[in-house]
């Protein structure tokens, strides 16, 4: 694949329901497209940094002149084979692991049009449907929670995921298991407690939940490790693991038993599946974590989903749960049994809605050879 520009947009998509976390409440995602144009291929991909440095350091105001001012120059020109082998040439570029992502799952895209082959066989997969689960945030009032709960568990989803934060545990997590004492339910703290929680932390395991996602420092495996010997309930690791190497240190000092992969935080594909190689040879299950992807950022995730340790929910559910209109059709679809099947056609498996992308943007810039 000759690469011979880039687009970068920046996109203004409006949620239908706001989501809200530890880290505050979101109404509208901003997020950053790009299109790699190779000889009559585009190739997509989705930067999943968001409009504040919160969730990691990387955000819309970073992003977007690593993209254009040292990614997209490394690519230009470049006669690749492989999506993969953006990785050696983003080498110098220390961190900034959303914008990389963006740019190489993009080449993967185009790769798996010239290769005419679905980008989830591109990648490895083994799935021909996926599991999907929800991820529902801090709402208004507990019983507007537990009546998004109802409603996603008669549409079909097998997992149901809560965030939580000092104030909303342990009475939330109490009235969802006296409705519904037998699902699926895990919690994501979002690095919302320190070891000092760690009393009130144990008591989270009169819940049997499947889960606590990342209830200490987004960069910390010591004190998750010294956390996880205290109580019963099984941490998944998510800000922590930005490497393959971060995941095998974790594991090795007893950090989780459960690990979230996000191709964005992680930085790519390729990155995403080292992780994935090495959880599954510590037998190390691991899960598809969501960052309020559009479309195209949702179809990254269902191929990644396929690969053979993906055995638990992932966030990766319907398009309608977030947008009133997504930028691909089909939208993402989820089955009444609460799977997504996964499309055949070469590449990203979905039509990319050009026009509607462009009405959506908010700016762009081309990044080509001279520019």
């Amino acid at each position: 694949m000759k690469i011979e520009a880039i687009t970068v947009r920046e996109i203004h998509l409006p949620l239908v329901h706001f989501f809200e976390t530890s880290f505050g409440r979101t109404t509208t995602r901003k997020f950053l497209l790009v299109t790699a144009h190779c000889q009559g291929i585009e190739g997509w991909g989705e930067c999943v940094a968001e409009a504040h440095p919160y969730y990691n350091e990387e955000c819309l105001a970073t992003a977007w002149p690593i993209i254009t001012g040292y990614l997209a120059p490394a690519l230009i020109g470049r006669n690749l084979k492989a999506g993969r082998e953006a990785v050696g040439l983003f080498s110098r570029v220390r961190g900034n692991r959303m914008a990389k992502a963006a740019l190489e799952n993009a080449l993967w895209a185009v790769e798996a049009v010239e290769k005419n082959l679905p980008l989830w066989q591109l990648v490895g997969g083994v799935r021909r449907e996926i599991e999907c689960g929800v991820s529902i945030g801090i709402q208004d009032t507990v019983e507007q929670l537990l009546e998004k709960i109802a409603t996603e568990l008669a549409a079909g989803y097998r997992r149901i995921k809560v965030k939580v934060k000092p104030g909303w545990d342990l009475d939330v997590l109490r009235r969802i298991r006296e409705r519904w004492p037998d699902i699926l339910l895990s919690c994501d703290a979002n690095s919302a407690y320190t070891l000092e929680d760690t009393e009130h932390l144990k008591k989270f395991d009169r819940f049997n939940l499947l889960m606590i996602e990342q209830p200490l420092w987004n960069d910390d495996f010591y004190f998750h490790a010294r956390l996880q010997k205290q109580i019963q309930t099984a941490i998944c690791l998510d800000e922590s693991i930005h490497s393959a190497r971060d995941a095998e240190a974790a594991m090795e000092v007893g950090a989780c038993r459960i690990v979230n992969i996000k191709v964005g935080r992680v930085g790519g594909f390729s990155e995403a599946m080292r992780v994935h190689d090495v959880c599954r040879g510590k037998r190390v299950p691991v899960w598809c974590g969501g960052m309020l992807e559009s479309g195209i950022g949702r179809a990254h995730n269902v191929a990644l989903s396929t690969l053979e340790n993906f055995c638990l929910p992932g966030d990766v559910s319907a398009s309608k749960r977030y947008w009133k209109e997504d930028l691909i059709e089909p939208e993402v679809e989820v089955s009444p049994q609460g799977t997504i099947t996964v499309p055949d056609q070469p590449g990203l498996g979905y039509r990319v809605k050009q026009d509607l992308i462009e009405k959506l943007t908010v700016r762009q810039e081309v990044v080509r050879s001279g520019s």
